[in-house]
C-alpha cells in the first residue's frame, strides 16, 4: 500500500478516531455501538493509506521539491 496521507492528516484522523472510540464509554444506551466507527480513521490514520483517497486520487503528502 502506497501512502497518501501527509503527517498533519494522519494526527488529525488518529485523535478523531480515539476521541470517536472513547465516547463509547461516556455514551449509554444503543447509540454507544455507532462510536465503534472511530475505528476507521484511527486506523487510516495509523497505516497511512486512505481507501478513499485512492479512488478519488487524492493525496495529502508532501511532494519532493524539485531542483
Amino acid at each position: 500500500m502506497k501512502t497518501n496521507e501527509g503527517i498533519t492528516d494522519r494526527v488529525f484522523r488518529m485523535t478523531a478516531g480515539y476521541l470517536i472510540l472513547s465516547a463509547f464509554f461516556l455514551i449509554d444506551g444503543n447509540a454507544r455501538w455507532f462510536t465503534l466507527i472511530g475505528v476507521v480513521p484511527l486506523l487510516t490514520g495509523l497505516f497511512g493509506n486512505c481507501p478513499l483517497y485512492t479512488l478519488a486520487g487524492i493525496s495529502t503528502c508532501e511532494q519532493p521539491k524539485s531542483a
